[in-house]
This record gives structure tokens, sequence and C-alpha cells, in this order.
């Protein structure tokens, strides 16, 4: 780990190599104020801690963004009352026990329907959870054949997995096998489609150059602004967090 100050703060962080050819350290600041900075396996730390000094206001206010929402959140019981999302809505969770019934979850009539034998909340977590990536498997699917054909590099449709995971919506191989986060299930469809087109540019391009930003630009225009509205519900998907 290396730090250094902004003000009164002490800001630490981790360094990883970037396994590309590309000289640019790379920082990342994720929902869980952990900061990350990709740097080539050539540089000094003093280089790297250098070029992440440089970036230390944006660090700064990344973190206080983080920091603000997750004030605002509370870890979830799994009980009536609560709101889950899907798709970009909001529906309040039902809890229903049924000790002759399969166990089940559906949307119903604006709300999120699980049925149990007998209340328990991990139980009703393991169903939800289990909904959810159902729900991805399918959606992920469709929105990849919606969108696949706004990358023209593109000659074959890609394998696509899915993956639990805490700081990202997907990641792209060397060999073009796509994996999504199934909690990118609880984001409006624009989103998802953002984190798709943004693993194929990757399919073009592995990293994050000049050309792969022109890419973005020519599939998805308005992508930064969706981004940024992503970035916004981070925490409360990816976290398994209400607000």
């Amino acid at each position: 780990m290396l730090a250094f100050y902004y003000g009164d703060e002490c800001i630490t962080f981790e360094r990883t190599n970037r396994v590309n050819s590309i000289q640019r350290v790379l920082i990342k600041v994720y929902p869980d104020c952990r900061v990350c900075a990709h740097a080539p396996s050539t540089a000094s730390d003093a280089e790297v801690l250098e070029a992440v000094k440089k970036r230390a206001r944006w660090i700064y206010q990344q973190l206080r963004n983080f920091r603000e929402q997750l004030t605002h959140i509370t870890p979830r019981q799994y009980i009536s009352g609560e709101s889950y999302y899907y798709l970009g809505k909001q529906y309040m969770l039902k809890v229903l026990e049924a000790p002759e019934a399969a166990p089940n979850v559906k949307l119903f009539r604006g709300k999120l329907e699980v049925t149990v034998q007998k209340r328990n909340p991990k139980k009703v977590q393991a169903l939800i959870e289990s909904w959810y990536k159902s729900r991805a498997k399918e959606i992920f699917a469709k929105r990849l054949d919606a969108v696949i054909n706004q990358t023209l590099w593109v000659t074959e449709q890609p394998p696509l997995h899915l993956r639990t995971m805490k700081t990202q919506w997907g990641s792209c191989s060397p060999n073009g096998r796509l994996t999504l986060n199934p909690h990118l299930v609880k984001a409006p469809c624009e989103c998802i489609d953002y984190v798709i087109l943004h693993e194929l540019c990757h399919i073009a391009e592995h990293n994050h150059s000049e050309q792969f930003y022109r890419l973005m630009k020519q599939v998805m225009p308005s992508w930064e602004k969706v981004k940024s509205r992503l970035d916004g519900m981070a925490a409360s998907f990816l976290n398994g967090i209400q607000k």
C-alpha cells in the first residue's frame, strides 16, 4: 500500500501492475472506497505516487461522494417493506409465508413477492439472489443481441458469463469472453447497454486507450452521462444495501 496526504486526510491506495504495454497510470476509486492505481511494471513507486498525487483532488471528491452514499444506506434484513431495484425501478418486498407452497419469487402488482414455507431472512436472501441471477442471464442475453450490431469489429457472438463481483460491472477476457455482474440487472437498460458496449469495445482495444474511447463514443455518444448515472447507484446495487 502507498499513501499521500490531501489536506489533512491521508489517502492510501493499492498499486497493481498493468499487463499491457500502456504506460499511463490508471486510477480507480471503487464504491467501497478502495483506491487502486494500475501502473506499468516498469514504473517505480515514486513515479506512481507522483501520478496519483496529480489526481488527488479528483480522488478526494470520489471518496467523498461514495462516503456520502454509504451514510444514507442500511444493511438489508430481507423483510417486507424493503425496497429492491430491477431494471432501474424500485419494488417493495413482500414476504409471504405459505407452509404448503413451493418457494417462489415474482414481480406482482408493483411488488417483489417472495413465498417461503417459513419466514427466514437467509432463505429469503438466497431466493432473491437466485432470482436476480436468473433474470440477469435472460436480460443480458437480450441486451447483447440488441447492441452487438453496433460493434462492427465483433464478427461472432461472444460467450457471456455471470459472476458476482464487489467492484466491477463486467470484464472482457483476452479471447473475447464477456463476464457481467448479475447485480447489473438492477440498473436501467441503458446502463446495462453501456457496460456491454464497454466490454465489446475491449474486444478491439484491450486497454483504455484513446482509440478505445473513440469506439465508445461511436457506439454510445452519451456514454459518459450513462456511466455517471450508473456510478451514482453503484453503492446500493453492488453492496446489497438499501437507501
